[in-house]
C-alpha cells in the first residue's frame, strides 16, 4: 500500500462559512445590504449569499440557541477576500455609508490590505485584498506579515471610483480567503491542523497563534487565543456552525480521511463529504467534485 500524502493538496481552497443566527431576516440584511453580498439562495431557515454565484456566508436560524459564553472557542472571523482594490473599497464605502458602528479596525498586513467588522450578532468579518504573490516575503519557509497602519479614508480617496460607489463593482467575484478560529491552545491547533489536516505552517506568534495554509498562499486559515486561552470544547451556541474545505478532487478527499483517522480523529463519511470536528468542536466539512 503507498504511504498516504501527509499535507493537503496545494490547491485547497476555503468554502462557504456557515453561521448560526438568531435574527435571519437582520443578518441577511447585514450582509446582503452593508458587506454587499448577492442572496444566491433562501429556502426555509436557510439563506445562502456569496458573489457571482460562489457562496461566502450561509447563515442557518437556530432561534433556540444562546450566544457562546465569553472566552469560549469559534469563531474569530470570516475573512472575504475581494479580487480588486476598487471592489474592497466599495464594500468598506458600503459599511461606511449604512452600519459605521459596525467598524472594528483596518491594517497592512504586507501581504494584504485588510478591514474589519463585527456583524449584529458579534461575528467577525474581515473584508481585503491581496497583493500579488510576487511581493510576499517569505524567511526560512514562513512567509513575513505585520499589522502596519492603514487609513480607511485615504483607501477610499485612493481606491474608490465614482462608477463603484453606484455599484459597479456589485457581481465583481469574491470568496472565502481565510477562516481565522478562536482556540484553546496553539499546540493543540498545530497538532490538529497541521499534523493532523495537512496544512503547511505559514507563520506562528509564538503560543498565541498560528496560520496554516496549502499551496503556498499566506493563510487559509489562523488560530489564536487571544479572546480564549484554555477554552475547552464547544457546546451548542449562536457562531460558528461550519467551516467548508474545497479540495480538487476525490483522491486528495480520500488522502485526507486515511490521514486524520491515522492521527485517531472521528471522520463521518457520507459517501460524497468527509466531517469531522477539531478539538474544540468547531465543525468542519470537506468536499471535492466528482465523488
Amino acid at each position: 500500500m503507498l504511504a498516504t500524502p501527509d499535507r493537503l493538496a496545494a490547491d485547497t481552497a476555503m468554502g462557504p462559512v456557515t453561521l448560526l443566527v438568531g435574527d435571519l431576516d437582520g443578518m441577511t440584511r447585514y450582509y446582503r445590504d452593508v458587506v454587499t453580498l448577492q442572496v444566491l439562495a433562501a429556502e426555509g431557515d436557510t439563506v445562502t449569499l456569496g458573489r457571482a454565484g460562489r457562496p461566502i456566508v450561509v447563515l442557518k436560524h437556530e432561534p433556540t440557541l444562546r450566544h457562546a459564553t465569553p472566552g469560549s472557542a469559534g469563531l474569530y472571523h470570516t475573512a472575504i477576500l475581494f479580487e480588486s482594490q476598487t471592489a474592497l473599497a466599495a464594500a468598506l464605502y458600503s459599511v461606511a455609508r449604512h452600519a459605521p458602528g459596525t467598524f472594528a479596525g483596518s491594517a497592512d498586513h504586507l501581504v494584504s490590505q485588510a478591514f474589519y467588522f463585527t456583524d449584529p450578532e458579534g461575528n467577525g468579518i474581515e473584508l481585503y485584498w491581496d497583493r500579488d504573490r510576487t511581493e510576499w516575503s517569505w524567511v526560512h519557509g514562513q512567509v513575513e506579515m505585520a499589522t502596519l497602519f492603514l487609513d480607511p479614508n485615504a483607501f477610499l480617496s485612493e481606491h474608490l471610483t465614482e462608477e463603484a460607489a453606484l455599484g459597479a463593482t456589485a457581481a465583481d467575484a469574491a470568496s472565502v480567503g481565510h477562516v481565522h478560529l478562536s482556540v484553546g491552545d496553539v499546540a493543540s491547533a498545530r497538532a490538529f491542523y497541521v499534523d493532523a489536516l495537512g496544512f503547511d505552517e505559514t507563520a506562528s506568534l509564538g503560543n498565541q497563534a498560528i496560520f496554516v495554509s496549502a499551496g503556498g498562499y499566506h493563510h487559509h486559515m489562523a488560530m489564536n487565543v487571544w479572546n480564549s486561552r484554555g477554552a475547552g470544547p464547544r457546546m451548542p451556541a449562536l457562531g460558528l456552525g461550519r467551516v467548508d474545505l474545497d479540495l480538487p478532487d476525490a483522491d486528495a478527499l480520500g488522502a485526507l480521511e486515511e490521514r486524520l483517522k491515522h492521527h485517531g480523529f472521528e471522520v463521518r463519511d457520507d459517501g460524497r463529504t468527509l466531517s469531522f470536528d477539531d478539538p474544540w468542536n468547531n465543525a468542519i466539512l470537506a468536499t471535492a467534485p466528482g465523488r
